[in-house]
């Protein structure tokens, strides 16, 4: 019997990581606008965050990255935002891995794991205040992806990322036929 303190990884399935595949295949064609450091400041000062000491916007603990506060993908497909200053928020690598591509305000108020709310954050309704403040501050308009980059090139990209999904199906049936052969390996 195996101990309570003992478990065993499970198995990785090629398929499984589909999502990674098509963040990688809209995150790859994301333009990115480098904000000026006073651009910064200024956005750090709408969200009331010390330039000394940044913090989470979300819950206020040391800020690890910026999280895009509109999501670059949604159901397999580019919303149109972009890597720019008034779509980034300092936030802590717990919230932006818990938010996802969520809606950043259906998801802060929300009992989802690791969620400002559901760890009893203090304070959440003013982090709620700077956060509308921010988005007042600099809203970005989404990009029509389809209508700016040639047809045929468009086409083509999304060509590649399902030929790539379905050759990791495939991948992963010949993936279970060789664990089958290793467990009868295995039991003799």
């Amino acid at each position: 019997m195996a101990q309570p303190f003992f478990r065993m990884p499970t198995p990785v399935s090629i398929a499984a990581r589909s999502s990674s595949i098509t963040n990688s295949f809209i995150n790859a064609i994301i333009p990115a606008v480098v904000p000026t450091e006073a651009e910064v400041l200024e956005a750090l000062g709408v969200l009331g965050i010390d330039p000394e000491n940044v913090c989470c916007a979300y819950c206020g603990d040391g800020a690890t990255e910026w999280d895009h506060l509109r999501p670059l993908v949604v159901k397999q497909k580019p919303t149109g935002y972009i890597s720019e200053i008034g779509n980034l928020i300092p936030a802590c690598g717990r919230c932006n891995q818990s938010k996802g591509n969520k809606s950043w305000r259906s998801w802060i108020e929300s009992n989802a794991p690791r969620s400002p709310k559901r760890r009893g954050i203090p304070n959440l309704a003013d982090r709620i205040a700077h956060i509308e403040a921010y988005e007042r501050w600099r809203e970005p308009v989404p990009l029509d992806f389809a209508s700016v980059i040639e047809p045929d090139i468009w086409a083509k990209h999304w060509e590649n990322w399902e030929r790539v999904l379905a050759e990791m199906r495939e991948s992963q049936k010949l993936a279970a036929k060789i664990r089958v052969q290793l467990k009868s390996w295995h039991s003799t």
